[in-house]
Protein backbone atom coordinates (compact mmCIF):
# COMPACT_ATOMS: atom_id res chain seq x y z
CA UNK A 1 0.00 0.00 0.00
CA UNK A 2 1.91 2.95 -1.19
CA UNK A 3 0.38 6.74 -0.96
CA UNK A 4 0.66 8.69 -4.86
CA UNK A 5 2.64 11.47 -4.55
CA UNK A 6 3.61 14.13 -6.90
CA UNK A 7 5.81 12.49 -9.98
CA UNK A 8 4.72 8.95 -9.12
CA UNK A 9 3.34 7.04 -12.24
CA UNK A 10 0.28 6.20 -11.99
CA UNK A 11 -0.21 2.54 -11.36
CA UNK A 12 -0.70 -0.17 -13.69
CA UNK A 13 -3.55 -2.57 -13.79
CA UNK A 14 -6.02 -0.14 -12.37
CA UNK A 15 -9.26 -0.90 -13.46
CA UNK A 16 -12.71 0.34 -12.42
CA UNK A 17 -16.66 -1.48 -13.20
CA UNK A 18 -18.09 1.09 -15.51
CA UNK A 19 -21.30 1.55 -17.81
CA UNK A 20 -20.79 3.67 -20.14
CA UNK A 21 -23.83 6.87 -20.68
CA UNK A 22 -25.56 5.76 -24.24
CA UNK A 23 -28.78 7.56 -25.79
CA UNK A 24 -30.19 4.06 -25.66
CA UNK A 25 -29.89 4.78 -22.11
CA UNK A 26 -30.21 7.90 -21.06
CA UNK A 27 -33.33 7.03 -18.91
CA UNK A 28 -32.68 6.75 -15.14
CA UNK A 29 -34.45 4.11 -14.86
CA UNK A 30 -32.71 1.93 -17.31
CA UNK A 31 -28.72 1.50 -17.92
CA UNK A 32 -26.38 -0.39 -19.75
CA UNK A 33 -24.39 -3.54 -18.81
CA UNK A 34 -20.98 -2.63 -16.68
CA UNK A 35 -17.68 -2.98 -18.45
CA UNK A 36 -14.45 -3.17 -16.81
CA UNK A 37 -12.53 -0.18 -17.60
CA UNK A 38 -8.49 -0.07 -17.51
CA UNK A 39 -7.90 3.53 -16.29
CA UNK A 40 -3.67 2.87 -16.56
CA UNK A 41 -4.12 1.93 -20.14
CA UNK A 42 -6.99 4.59 -21.18
CA UNK A 43 -5.03 7.33 -19.55
CA UNK A 44 -1.63 6.92 -20.07
CA UNK A 45 -1.75 9.36 -22.74
CA UNK A 46 -3.85 11.86 -21.27
CA UNK A 47 -4.38 14.75 -18.71
CA UNK A 48 -7.35 13.37 -15.79
CA UNK A 49 -8.60 14.15 -12.56
CA UNK A 50 -9.68 11.53 -10.93
CA UNK A 51 -11.79 12.32 -7.66
CA UNK A 52 -13.29 9.87 -5.06
CA UNK A 53 -16.19 10.02 -2.93
CA UNK A 54 -16.95 7.70 -0.01
CA UNK A 55 -19.96 5.59 0.05
CA UNK A 56 -23.60 5.75 2.26
CA UNK A 57 -23.11 2.97 3.44
CA UNK A 58 -19.48 3.36 4.96
CA UNK A 59 -20.67 6.77 6.46
CA UNK A 60 -23.96 5.68 7.93
CA UNK A 61 -21.84 2.61 9.48
CA UNK A 62 -19.47 5.50 10.98
CA UNK A 63 -22.58 7.06 12.45
CA UNK A 64 -24.35 4.11 13.81
CA UNK A 65 -20.98 3.09 15.33
CA UNK A 66 -20.63 6.33 16.84
CA UNK A 67 -21.65 6.11 20.65
CA UNK A 68 -21.39 9.87 21.36
CA UNK A 69 -23.27 10.99 18.21
CA UNK A 70 -26.70 12.68 18.48
CA UNK A 71 -29.23 12.00 15.51
CA UNK A 72 -28.30 15.56 14.92
CA UNK A 73 -24.55 14.51 13.80
CA UNK A 74 -25.63 12.56 11.10
CA UNK A 75 -25.58 15.15 7.95
CA UNK A 76 -21.69 15.12 8.70
CA UNK A 77 -21.74 11.32 7.70
CA UNK A 78 -23.62 11.48 4.80
CA UNK A 79 -21.22 11.09 1.86
CA UNK A 80 -21.26 9.08 -1.06
CA UNK A 81 -23.73 8.81 -4.23
CA UNK A 82 -27.08 10.69 -3.58
CA UNK A 83 -26.28 12.35 -0.28
CA UNK A 84 -26.28 15.85 0.52
CA UNK A 85 -22.14 16.06 1.31
CA UNK A 86 -21.57 14.67 -2.21
CA UNK A 87 -24.42 15.53 -4.81
CA UNK A 88 -24.81 19.54 -3.31
CA UNK A 89 -21.32 20.59 -2.16
CA UNK A 90 -18.94 18.46 -3.87
CA UNK A 91 -20.42 17.03 -7.05
CA UNK A 92 -21.70 20.38 -8.57
CA UNK A 93 -18.15 22.05 -8.67
CA UNK A 94 -16.81 19.47 -11.45
CA UNK A 95 -19.80 19.93 -13.05
CA UNK A 96 -19.93 23.44 -12.87
CA UNK A 97 -16.13 23.94 -13.74
CA UNK A 98 -15.65 21.40 -16.70
CA UNK A 99 -15.70 24.03 -19.28
CA UNK A 100 -12.37 25.34 -17.39
CA UNK A 101 -10.48 21.68 -16.63
CA UNK A 102 -11.35 21.40 -20.44
CA UNK A 103 -9.48 24.51 -20.92
CA UNK A 104 -6.68 23.81 -18.65
CA UNK A 105 -6.32 20.52 -21.07
CA UNK A 106 -8.40 18.12 -19.08
CA UNK A 107 -8.91 14.95 -21.52
CA UNK A 108 -11.10 13.12 -18.84
CA UNK A 109 -12.59 14.13 -15.18
CA UNK A 110 -14.07 10.67 -13.12
CA UNK A 111 -15.31 9.92 -10.07
CA UNK A 112 -14.89 6.91 -8.07
CA UNK A 113 -17.07 5.39 -5.82
CA UNK A 114 -17.20 2.09 -3.49
CA UNK A 115 -20.72 2.13 -5.24
CA UNK A 116 -21.79 -0.75 -7.63
CA UNK A 117 -21.55 0.55 -11.03
CA UNK A 118 -25.72 0.90 -11.53
CA UNK A 119 -25.54 3.18 -8.86
CA UNK A 120 -22.63 5.03 -10.26
CA UNK A 121 -24.34 4.95 -13.59
CA UNK A 122 -27.87 6.72 -12.19
CA UNK A 123 -26.02 9.36 -10.25
CA UNK A 124 -24.32 10.79 -13.23
CA UNK A 125 -28.23 10.24 -14.67
CA UNK A 126 -29.66 12.18 -11.54
CA UNK A 127 -27.10 15.04 -12.44
CA UNK A 128 -27.49 15.40 -16.05
CA UNK A 129 -24.12 14.59 -16.91
CA UNK A 130 -24.23 13.33 -20.43
CA UNK A 131 -21.95 12.14 -23.04
CA UNK A 132 -19.71 10.68 -20.71
CA UNK A 133 -18.68 14.24 -19.85
CA UNK A 134 -17.37 12.70 -16.60
CA UNK A 135 -16.85 9.36 -15.79
CA UNK A 136 -18.81 7.76 -13.07
CA UNK A 137 -16.73 4.95 -11.89
CA UNK A 138 -17.18 1.48 -9.31
CA UNK A 139 -13.71 0.54 -7.35
CA UNK A 140 -14.88 -3.02 -6.51
CA UNK A 141 -13.88 -3.41 -2.95
CA UNK A 142 -12.16 -0.19 -2.81
CA UNK A 143 -9.26 -1.92 -4.80
CA UNK A 144 -7.68 1.10 -6.38
CA UNK A 145 -7.98 2.96 -3.07
CA UNK A 146 -6.57 0.13 -0.72
CA UNK A 147 -3.37 0.12 -3.45
CA UNK A 148 -2.92 4.24 -2.28
CA UNK A 149 -3.87 3.91 1.74
CA UNK A 150 -6.55 5.68 0.95
CA UNK A 151 -9.79 3.67 1.41
CA UNK A 152 -11.20 4.42 4.61
CA UNK A 153 -9.49 2.65 7.91
CA UNK A 154 -12.80 1.49 9.67
CA UNK A 155 -14.38 0.15 6.74
CA UNK A 156 -11.92 -0.23 3.93
CA UNK A 157 -14.10 1.53 1.52
CA UNK A 158 -13.02 4.70 -0.58
CA UNK A 159 -12.07 7.60 0.91
CA UNK A 160 -12.67 11.22 -0.39
CA UNK A 161 -9.37 11.89 -2.71
CA UNK A 162 -8.29 14.10 -5.35
CA UNK A 163 -5.38 13.06 -8.15
CA UNK A 164 -4.38 14.96 -10.99
CA UNK A 165 -2.73 12.34 -13.34
CA UNK A 166 -0.69 13.43 -16.94
CA UNK A 167 0.84 11.56 -19.58
CA UNK A 168 0.88 8.56 -16.38
CA UNK A 169 2.58 10.64 -13.98
CA UNK A 170 0.78 11.84 -10.83
CA UNK A 171 1.10 15.60 -10.59
CA UNK A 172 -1.49 16.25 -7.51
CA UNK A 173 -2.87 13.88 -4.68
CA UNK A 174 -5.06 14.55 -1.92
CA UNK A 175 -6.63 13.31 0.43
CA UNK A 176 -9.41 14.79 2.51
CA UNK A 177 -9.23 13.89 6.44
CA UNK A 178 -12.61 15.77 7.74
CA UNK A 179 -14.96 13.49 7.54
CA UNK A 180 -18.39 14.81 5.94
CA UNK A 181 -16.73 18.36 5.28
CA UNK A 182 -15.83 19.58 0.83
CA UNK A 183 -13.09 21.90 1.86
CA UNK A 184 -13.36 25.14 -0.70
CA UNK A 185 -13.97 24.07 -4.29
CA UNK A 186 -11.38 21.30 -4.99
CA UNK A 187 -11.74 21.79 -8.59
CA UNK A 188 -9.64 25.20 -8.37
Amino acid sequence: MATLNPGDAFPSDVVFKYIPWTEESDDITACGIPINYNASKEWANKKVVLFSVPDLVNSMRAFEACKTCSPTDASGFNQGAFTPTCSVNHMPGYIKNLPQLREKGVDIVAVVAFNDPFVMSAWGKANKVRNNEILFLSDPEAKFSKSIGWADAASGRTGRYAIIIDHGKVKYADIETEKGAVKGDETE
